[in-house]
């Protein structure tokens, strides 16, 4: 196993992999978990070793485990040294799905101004770029503009340094405004700028990061919202892939994309900004009640306005409709306690509001392109 232990994303998937091999028997593991860069590779054409599971996000690391020969998975960035014409499969994270998740979080916080906060593009890091740009299609589709902190110098800046950069940029965006940060380190980063220059969080930036990195999501002040990406589970399925590929067997696919698991919501993106009095009311109380069942009626009875009027008005402040904000709130909780508890879909689509088990399952069918089932299985470890 060769990852970079100095990443929560790389050390996610070695959790996946450790539970594979828990369930699956007797195995003797070499690991080099140094920094990528740093990695002190054996001669690994003269190992005496079965397999290999690998990052391929740095050259030096594709390039010897390609040149072993040995049954190998590589996993990383979608960005790296992974040659798409390769035999060897490859795991990596749906990048598009990511951002979009973020954009309609910040979204249903009634926010109408937004910020992507990432790196300077280089060999590896164009995932940080593919959200970029799907965060500002996401938006652009709902009516909605995007400033892009884009940094200066391609190598690492002084801290004091970037603070000062990241700084500036914030204190010009439009307030409140809703920051999607590349990952959570650089969300820690857009904290730290807003706790410099003096802005509130989440009053005048809501900010939201990605991998979940939990040691680091509450050492933030405030606590860090953040994407749970689907890393463990990528592991797992990478581990068994493996296995297969030593006893004989092909890899039927070469590229595998895992989809998000869904968003741990923190303090840093707890806020609700809607000028519009009417509309903040209606959407407070969608995201207090929407596990009771509540049908749009419930929703403009507790606004006092006329049922037109505040359709028209919640469409303009948020870019989708009542109803659909009341199962966007619903389905997205189903998705996290189908992924993360064991309760039966039964009991599932009850405690989120549904009026049947089938009809949930329809709904989640259309929104996630599979059933609950199967999404439970494709997420859920052993």
């Amino acid at each position: 196993m060769i990852y970079d232990a100095t990443h929560t994303y790389d050390l996610k998937v070695m959790t996946g992999v450790a539970a594979y091999l828990h369930h699956s028997g007797n195995y003797n593991v070499y690991i080099e978990r140094n920094a990528l860069k740093d990695q002190r590779l054996p001669s690994l054409r003269s190992w005496d070793g079965d397999g290999i599971i690998a990052n391929f996000d740095h050259p030096a690391v594709a390039r010897a485990v390609t040149q072993s020969k040995l049954p190998a998975v590589a996993f990383g960035s979608g960005h790296g040294w992974y040659v798409r014409g390769s035999p060897i499969p490859y795991f990596s994270t749906n990048h598009a799905m990511v951002a979009s998740m973020a954009a309609d979080h910040l979204l249903a916080r009634g926010l109408r101004h937004f910020g992507y906060c990432g790196y300077v593009r280089n060999e590896i890091n164009g995932w940080s770029e593919e959200r970029e740009k799907s965060f500002v299609q996401c938006l652009n589709e709902r009516g909605f503009s995007c400033h892009v902190y884009r940094p200066r110098h391609k190598t690492v800046q002084p801290w004091i340094a970037l603070q000062h950069s990241l700084g500036k940029w914030l204190t010009r965006l439009q307030k409140p405004v809703g920051v999607m940060a590349a990952n959570d380190d650089r969300a820690h980063h857009v904290l730290e700028a807003c706790r410099t220059v003096g802005l509130r969080v989440p009053d005048d930036v809501a900010v939201i990061g990605v991998n979940n990195d939990e040691l680091l999501c509450q050492l933030t002040s405030p606590s860090l919202t953040s994407i749970e990406q689907g890393a463990k589970q990528m592991g797992y399925e990478a581990a068994g892939l493996l296995e297969r590929m030593i006893c004989g067997r092909k890899a039927k696919r070469r590229r595998f994309v895992f989809d998000p698991l869904g968003i741990i919501t923190r303090q840093s993106t707890d806020i609700l900004a809607v000028d519009d009095f009417s509309v903040a009311k209606a959407m407070k109380f969608i995201q207090e009640h929407a596990f009771e069942g509540i049908k749009v009626p419930n929703v403009v009875a507790e606004a006092a306005i006329s049922r037109s009027g505040l359709e028209t008005r919640f469409v303009k402040a948020t870019g989708y409709t009542i109803h659909a904000a009341i199962r966007k709130v619903q389905l997205d909780r189903a998705r996290l306690l189908i992924s993360n508890t064991n309760l039966p879909v039964k009991q599932i689509a009850t405690n989120v509001g549904f009026r049947s088990v089938q009809h949930m399952t329809r709904l989640f069918g259309e929104a996630f392109h599979q059933s609950p089932g199967k999404y439970r299985a494709a997420v859920t470890l052993p």
